[in-house]
């Protein structure tokens, strides 16, 4: 209740909220890379078509956050980002990595972000009681850097049949369900952004 409140009180003040960024950032695992969908239906791509502003997707199939550390130079700092979505964690707890290493890890990578001028989205991949704990440890981070939080992407997803490819991936209706989700959340900031840049012309 605690984290849910902390996060509730900080989603009115994003920072970065005035990025001057071009490029929302897609930067994750396979979940991002699309494992289990169609060519053109990961969710970074369905995103792209919902927003209609370049998205990239920096997903790498079995990376782990301790991996995207070393490649977020390259691969989101370097690519003026507007806002970078991070999606981590599912492979560090398949791999029964400590949280605490965990979110060390994704704690760096929003300060990175935020030190290069862009918003943050911190994407929640627990499914009921399984990952809460994750949940619960990135609603804290997500209050304390102000960054925006996207609940539940899978819920539903991965106990129904007709929306997933195997037992941790989605499919492309599956894919499409995320990114809706995903849509639906980051779009009012995305609008406040527009708005606060035309002002300033």
């Amino acid at each position: 209740i605690t984290a849910l409140f902390l996060y509730n009180s900080s989603n009115k003040n994003v920072v970065n909220i005035n990025s001057l960024g071009t490029n929302i950032i897609c930067f994750g695992d396979s979940i991002t890379e699309g494992q289990g969908s169609e060519l053109g239906k990961d969710f970074p791509s369905l995103l792209a078509k919902m927003v209609d502003m370049p998205v990239i997707n920096a997903g790498i199939g079995g990376d782990i956050s301790d991996g995207a550390l070393k490649r977020i130079e390259n691969d989101v700092l370097r690519k003026d980002p507007l806002l970078v979505i991070i999606e981590f964690g599912g492979n560090d707890f398949l791999r029964k990595i400590p949280l605490s290493e965990t979110v060390a890890n994704v704690e760096e990578m929003i300060k990175k972000i935020i030190t290069r001028g862009a918003m943050v989205a911190l994407v929640d991949i627990s499914s009921g009681v399984i990952m809460g704990d994750y949940k619960q440890s990135y609603l804290v981070l997500s209050a304390k850097y102000k960054t925006i939080f996207i609940p539940n992407v899978l819920s539903g997803i991965i106990t129904d049949p007709l929306l997933k490819s195997d037992f941790i991936h989605p499919n492309s209706q599956g894919y499409k369900v995320v990114a809706h989700r995903v849509f639906r959340t980051i779009i009012p900031y995305l609008n406040i952004n527009t708005i606060n840049r035309k002002s300033k012309k």
